[in-house]
């Protein structure tokens, strides 16, 4: 069972006043024989020798302890300091819709493909998402969930509805949503994939030519992905 640093103190000024009273008895020891009384006390100052010889091995055996607990606590805290660091440095999160006009206004039809710029940010954790170009960098590579959800309305029934977008994984297509008919006035239509990205990997939604989507301050149409956990 340890000593507590306040005990050892009290121990240590104990035996310290102690040994000044029983320094005087060191010249007795030599007349041990003669004298009984001079033998008592030289026992004492053999005895007080062997306290503090054993109080200071004990100290000693203490303060290294103390060595190698901390410095086993200050691994522990700096590896939990860099795991939060790390945790919170992947955060990835963005969500965004077309615009946040209080008037429906369409973005479309156009000639050729036409990247989609979603222009209202909900969220934008990590700044990942440019609403300048409606482009999404990957900043840190894992496994993410994205979803795309398509609005339109086609003005009046029997007009030709085309709400269609494309998900692009660095220009290339992996999931698509399509409602082109003549029959609804209005519709939608949503994707939702989970794909590995690297770090770099860009994310865009493309309309092809001859679509057009609609929206206003209601975000029907939205961009999301969130990173579900990292792989780096």
């Amino acid at each position: 069972m340890y000593i507590n640093v306040i005990q050892m103190t009290y121990i240590y000024l104990c035996l310290h006043l102690l040994g000044v009273f029983m320094c005087v008895c060191v010249r007795w020891c030599s007349e041990c024989l003669a004298d009984q009384g001079s033998c008592g006390c030289c026992l004492m100052w053999k005895e007080m020798d062997r306290l503090t010889t054993y109080f200071n091995a004990t100290l000693n055996t203490l303060e290294n302890e103390y060595a190698q607990t901390k410095h086993s606590l200050d691994k522990i805290e700096g590896g939990l300091h860099e795991a939060v660091m790390k945790k919170k440095t992947s955060r990835t999160a963005f969500s965004v819709a077309l615009t946040d006009n209080n008037n429906l206004i369409c973005f479309g039809p156009f000639a050729s493909d036409e990247l989609i710029t979603y222009r209202h940010v909900f969220i934008n954790l990590g700044d990942g998402y440019s609403a300048d170009t409606g482009v999404f960098t990957v900043p840190h590579s894992g496994v993410y969930s994205l979803a795309l959800t398509v609005y339109s309305d086609a003005g009046s029934p029997g007009n030709l509805l085309a709400a269609c977008a494309n998900l692009l994984v660095n220009g290339q297509m992996v999931a698509g949503n399509r409602e082109n008919n003549e029959q609804d006035q209005e519709d939608s239509a949503t994707v939702v994939a989970a794909l590995h990205l690297a770090a770099g990997d860009t994310v865009a939604a493309k309309m092809p030519a001859g679509s057009f989507l609609c929206d206003d301050s209601s975000h029907y149409n939205t961009f999301s992905a969130f990173l579900l956990y990292p792989t780096e």
